[in-house]
C-alpha cells in the first residue's frame, strides 16, 4: 500500500498567513472608504434635517417639522450605512442586506415595543393634528398648555406651572378635550333672585351688565334665561362668550359676576340666601318644651 507524504506544516502556516495578510490589505481600503462614506452621510443627514425642518416649519407646526426632519435624517443615514456595508462586503447582495435589516427590525420591534408604539402614536398625532403646540387641552385628567410633541411624548405645562410628560400612546388612546379648538369659549354662572322680584326685569338687567364688560363677546350675544324655581330663589343662568384662553376667560368671568351684582343691587333686585330646613330631634323638642331645663341665656343645663 502506497502512502502520500503530507505537506510541510510550516509551509501551510506560511501560506495561510500570506493569504490572510493579502485579504487584510485588500479589506482595509474598503473599510476606509466605508468609514468616509458613513462620516459624509452623517454630515449630509444633519444638513438634510436642517433643510427639512426649515421647509416644513413654513408649512406645518414646529413639532411636526422637528419630528419629521429627524425621521428623514435617520432614513437617509440608514441608506448610507447600507451602501457602506455593500462596499465593505461586496459578496453580500443588497437583497441580503435588506432581508437582514427586516429581521433586525422585527427583533428590535419586539424588544422596544413601547418605544415604537409611542413613536407611531406621535407620528399619527402630528399628521392628524387634533391639537398643536400652544393649545390648551385636557387629557387623562391633566389640563394645561401644550408645550410640544416629540417622537415619544407630549409635554403639557399645567396651569399651576408644573410640567406633565405623557407618552404619546396614552394621549392617542384617550379622550382629548381641546379647549382652544375655537377662539371663543362659553362661560356661565347662576344668579338666584327673590320670588318677589320680576324675573323679566332681572334678565334684562343681567344682559345689560354682561354687555358692559370688556372681553364679553357681543357675537354671539350674551343671554340670561330662567333655569330653575328653587326653594327660596328663582335661578337665572347668565351665559356669555369670551376668549378661549383660560386666564383671559377667568378674568372676564370675574368682571362679569361683579358687574351683574352691581346692576342687580342698583335695580333693587334681592338675591336672598338659600333657605335651609332643620328638623329637630325628639330630645331637642323635649328640651325646648321643658322650661326648667333651659337657662335664660338659652343654653341647656346638664
Amino acid at each position: 500500500m502506497w502512502l502520500r507524504a503530507t505537506d510541510d506544516p510550516a509551509a501551510e502556516i506560511e501560506e495561510s498567513a500570506s493569504s490572510l495578510w493579502e485579504s487584510t490589505l485588500d479589506f482595509v481600503p474598503r473599510i476606509g472608504v466605508a468609514a468616509v462614506i458613513v462620516a459624509a452621510g452623517w454630515a449630509a443627514s444633519r444638513g438634510l434635517r436642517w433643510l427639512l425642518h426649515r421647509y416644513l416649519r413654513r408649512r406645518q407646526t414646529p413639532s411636526f417639522a422637528t419630528v419629521m426632519s429627524k425621521i428623514g435624517g435617520w432614513i437617509f443615514l440608514t441608506v448610507v450605512v447600507l451602501i457602506a456595508m455593500a462596499i465593505t462586503f461586496p459578496s453580500v447582495r443588497p437583497v441580503d442586506l435588506l432581508a437582514g435589516l427586516g429581521f433586525f427590525s422585527i427583533a428590535v420591534g419586539f424588544a422596544f415595543q413601547d418605544i415604537l408604539e409611542n413613536t407611531l402614536s406621535g407620528m399619527l398625532l402630528l399628521f392628524r393634528q387634533p391639537f398643536r403646540s400652544g393649545d390648551q387641552i385636557e387629557v387623562m385628567g391633566q389640563s394645561g398648555t401644550v408645550e410640544g410633541i416629540t417622537i415619544r411624548e407630549t409635554r403639557i405645562i399645567r396651569y399651576d406651572g408644573e410640567l406633565v410628560v405623557i407618552p404619546n400612546r396614552d394621549v392617542y388612546k384617550n379622550e382629548i378635550v381641546v379647549h382652544t379648538y375655537r377662539d371663543d369659549h362659553r362661560q356661565e354662572f347662576v344668579v338666584g333672585i327673590a320670588y318677589e322680584n320680576d324675573a323679566e326685569e332681572a334678565t334684562t338687567a343681567i344682559i345689560a351688565a354682561l354687555r358692559s364688560v370688556d372681553g364679553v363677546r357681543l357675537d354671539p350675544p350674551p343671554m340670561a334665561l330662567v333655569e330653575n324655581l328653587n326653594v327660596s330663589t328663582v335661578d337665572i343662568v347668565a351665559m356669555f362668550w369670551t376668549s378661549a384662553r383660560r386666564f383671559d376667560s377667568l378674568l372676564v368671568k370675574d368682571a362679569a359676576i361683579k358687574a351683574v351684582k352691581r346692576r342687580l343691587d342698583d335695580a333693587g333686585i334681592e338675591m336672598p340666601a338659600d333657605i335651609v330646613a332643620l328638623q329637630a330631634t325628639p330630645s331637642f323638642k323635649a328640651a325646648l318644651q321643658n322650661e326648667a331645663d333651659v337657662t335664660p341665656a338659652g343654653s341647656i343645663r346638664t
